[in-house]
């Protein structure tokens, strides 16, 4: 019995060195697949951002575009004294003499 005594210590430490890898190898494991579950939800999160402002911004440029073709329309014309006249009546508030302007101010 004496001389099996070292081969069983050897088959021990053997079966405890491979039960250790092998929880190693599943930590190891697990932690990867959640790191990979953060990361597909972190670019899922950054995506639907990401689609939303897109879409702000393409509305933003299907603005612009009606603005630039109103405004494309209004430099063909002829008519760019009533253009001038419009802009500094609403933009510059400008106003006629002897024009009477009357303000809503119980709005604000």
């Amino acid at each position: 019995m004496e001389r099996n005594k070292p081969l069983r210590k050897q088959n021990q430490k053997v079966r405890n060195r491979m039960i250790l890898e092998w929880i190693i190898t599943r930590v190891i494991v697990v932690a990867f697949v959640i790191g990979c579950i953060i990361s597909i939800a972190t670019t899922q999160s950054t995506l639907t951002e990401k689609r939303e402002e897109l879409n702000e911004i393409e509305a933003a440029i299907a603005e612009i575009e009606t603005d630039n073709v109103e405004l494309e329309r209004i430099l063909d014309s002829d008519d760019m004294q009533a253009y001038m006249e419009k802009q500094a009546i609403e933009q510059l508030n400008y106003a006629y003499p002897n024009e009477r302007r009357f303000y809503d101010t119980s709005r604000d």
